[in-house]
C-alpha cells in the first residue's frame, strides 16, 4: 500500500512536466518538412516604429536610413507610435510635436507605403476601459485627429484584451466605419489564436492577463478592420524547433480564423529583453521559418506578410535573417510572376 502511495504521489508530481514536454515534442514535430526555394506570398510587410520618430529625437539623415531600408525591403506598413493614449481615451497632441515632419519625408521618400498612427494603452482596471462608451467616444475623436493630422490609417495595439470582450469589438467597428468614410486603413497588433479550443478561459481565469483569443473571437476582430498583425512571440517557449512549430500553427490557425479580404501579418520578435515570457528561442530567423512551413510552395491567394517588433530595438542581426529569408526570396518569387499585390 505504501509503495503504491508513492508511486502515486510520484505520477501526481511528474503530470504536469510530462504535459509540458509532451507539448513541447507536439510543437517540435511541426518544425518538419523542406522549405521552398522561394516565398510566394502576396501583399507586403510592416514595421514597428518607436516614439522618438514623431517626439524630435530623429533626424533627417535617420529618415534617409530609414527609407532606404525600407525600399530594399517588402514593408508596406509602418505603425508609428504617437501616444500612448491617455486613460480615459484622449490624446495629448503635444506627444508628436515631429509628425507632420515625419508624414512629410515617409510620404515623399516612400510613395505607396502607408504610415498608420499606432494608438496604444493598457487595457485594464484603473486603466483604458473599453467597455465605457464615452471612453470608445474619446479613443475615436483620438483616431480622427491622426487621421486629420495626414495619417494613412490607425493602428490599435490595445493590450490585454480578454477573448470575447464586445467593448473593444464595438470600438473597432465604429473606427473602421470612420477609416472607411476617410478611405483610409485600419489594422491592430492581435492576439494569437487559441492552439486548443477553450484554452483562453482557463489561461484568463488563472494568469489574469489574457494571451491567446479563440477562433471566433479572432474572426470577429479580424471582420471589423483591414489589417491584423498577430502577437507571435512572449510565447515562453525555449526550444527553437519548437517556436518555430509553435509559429506555424499560429500561422494556419490565422489564417483560417481572418476573413479572407482581411491582411494578415505575422509578428517577428525583432526585440531582446530578459523578460519571462520572451526566451532566446524567439527569433526572427525561427519565426520567419515556421510562417514559411505553414505557407508551403503554394500559399493561399490572400494578402499575408510579415512584421518586425520593432526598429528601436531590432539588431543587425534580425535585418539580416528577416533580408535573407524572407523579403529577398519574396523578390525573387514576384520577378517570376505578374502578381505583385
Amino acid at each position: 500500500m505504501r509503495r503504491a502511495i508513492v508511486i502515486a504521489v510520484a505520477i501526481i508530481c511528474l503530470l504536469p512536466a510530462f504535459t509540458v514536454w509532451t507539448g513541447f515534442a507536439m510543437l517540435w514535430a511541426e518544425d518538419t518538412g523542406g522549405l521552398p526555394a522561394a516565398v510566394p506570398a502576396r501583399g507586403g510587410d510592416g514595421l514597428w516604429l518607436g516614439h522618438a520618430w514623431v517626439g524630435g529625437q530623429r533626424t533627417d539623415q535617420d529618415l534617409s536610413t530609414l527609407a532606404a531600408r525600407i525600399r530594399s525591403s517588402r514593408i508596406r506598413d509602418l505603425f508609428v507610435h504617437v501616444g500612448p493614449l491617455s486613460d480615459d481615451g484622449s490624446l495629448n497632441p503635444g506627444l508628436r510635436p515631429r509628425a507632420r515632419w515625419l508624414l512629410a519625408g515617409l510620404h515623399r521618400l516612400l510613395p505607396g507605403v502607408r504610415v498608420q498612427a499606432w494608438l496604444g494603452d493598457l487595457v485594464s482596471p484603473g486603466h483604458l476601459d473599453v467597455a465605457d462608451p464615452l471612453t470608445r467616444a474619446r479613443v475615436l475623436r483620438s483616431a480622427s485627429q491622426v487621421l486629420a493630422e495626414g495619417f494613412d490609417g490607425v493602428h490599435y495595439d490595445l493590450e490585454p484584451v480578454p477573448s470575447g470582450d464586445r467593448g473593444y469589438l464595438a470600438l473597432l467597428a465604429a473606427t473602421h466605419a470612420l477609416t472607411r468614410a476617410k478611405h483610409k486603413f485600419l489594422s491592430v497588433a492581435a492576439d494569437q489564436v487559441e492552439p486548443l479550443p477553450y484554452l483562453h478561459t482557463p489561461e484568463q481565469w488563472i494568469f489574469r492577463s489574457p494571451h491567446w483569443w479563440s477562433g471566433d473571437y479572432f474572426h470577429a476582430v479580424a471582420s471589423r478592420v483591414d489589417e491584423v498583425a498577430v502577437m507571435d512571440y512572449n510565447t515562453a517557449v525555449p526550444f527553437s524547433p519548437a517556436y518555430s512549430g509553435y509559429v506555424r500553427i499560429e500561422t494556419q490557425l490565422a489564417m483560417a480564423a481572418a476573413p479572407q479580404s482581411v491582411t494578415i501579418l505575422l509578428g517577428l520578435p525583432a526585440y531582446h529583453t530578459r523578460d519571462p515570457g520572451h526566451t532566446s528561442a524567439e527569433t526572427v530567423a525561427a519565426a520567419i521559418r515556421g510562417v514559411r512551413l505553414a505557407l508551403g510552395a503554394n500559399p493561399p491567394h490572400r494578402a499575408i506578410g510579415v512584421a518586425l517588433y520593432a526598429d528601436f530595438s531590432a539588431r543587425p542581426t534580425d535585418w539580416t535573417a528577416y533580408f535573407r529569408d524572407w523579403a529577398d526570396l519574396r523578390r525573387i518569387a514576384l520577378g517570376s510572376s505578374s502578381d505583385t499585390s
